[in-house]
């Protein structure tokens, strides 16, 4: 068996009783959640997950979605220039 150490760390207290209530559920306690977490980032040499601040809201996800749909519907406008878009619309005023 591998020698142990200790680690402390400081963590919000809600957070902390989250997350070993998710780990209970998934059958290990926060020592083992760690240590999986500490061993997949060392294995890859990054963190093993993407960290980003730029999460889109629900509106934003919505319209994304509704681009993609077009973007892909075979019967959908298309234009070959903004100007074009503005033309049409400003014909239809």
């Amino acid at each position: 068996m591998a020698e142990t150490t200790n680690l402390t760390i400081r963590i919000d207290k809600e957070l902390k009783e989250q997350a070993e209530h998710l780990f209970f559920e998934l059958g290990m306690n926060m020592t083992t959640a760690f240590t999986i977490f500490l061993r997949q980032a060392v294995r890859q040499k990054k963190i093993p997950f993407e960290i980003t601040l730029n999460v889109p809201n629900a509106e934003t996800m919505a319209a994304i979605e509704e681009a993609n749909k077009i973007s892909h519907d075979p019967n959908a406008k298309r234009y070959s220039s903004f100007d074009e878009l503005i033309a049409e619309v400003q014909d239809e005023m």
